[in-house]
């Protein structure tokens, strides 16, 4: 049975992330916070992060995040306010594997791969947003547990 746990902040996460990545680019930390939060509504069936996530131009985009990283183009452990230790067992295992996935990719081909997919198309599209537009349409947790599920 799967036990449900209460969701963290994002720079929770991303504390996490950067404690077992080192340094990244704040894209790379916001796309690995991403893919965290998609698997954790497939395999633990909960949300793992209290934000919403939203389809900017670039790909999904957690704000409060964006606004604790703005203006910078890497990410080192520290830089972010947030708390590894929030995050519970099963919590620390979903971002593990995620990290073990999509941890050794590059920015740009996380991006290019969450502009492939339908949960940031379907949000931009219902929006009306044409490609490189602004926007803050959310990408929905049914969204995000549809498409992951299915894969």
């Amino acid at each position: 049975m799967t036990v449900k746990h209460t969701p963290v902040n994002a720079a929770d996460v991303a504390a996490f992330v950067l404690e077992k990545q080192g340094e990244i680019t704040a894209m790379k930390l916001q796309k690995l916070v991403y893919y965290s939060q998609a698997w954790s509504l497939v395999w633990d069936e909960a949300p793992l992060i209290r934000e919403k996530i939203q389809a900017w131009a670039n790909g999904p985009v957690i704000p409060e995040l964006y606004f604790a990283h703005k203006g910078k183009y890497t990410v080192a452990p520290g830089e972010i306010e947030g708390n590894p230790d929030a995050l519970d067992e099963d919590q620390r295992e979903t971002i593990e594997a995620v990290l073990s996935h999509y941890g050794d990719k590059h920015s740009q081909w996380l991006s290019d791969l969450t502009h492939a997919e339908d949960p940031w198309k379907y949000a931009r599209k219902e929006a009306g947003l044409p490609d490189g537009a602004r926007g803050t349409t959310e990408i929905t947790q049914a969204a995000m547990a549809e498409y992951y599920s299915s894969l």
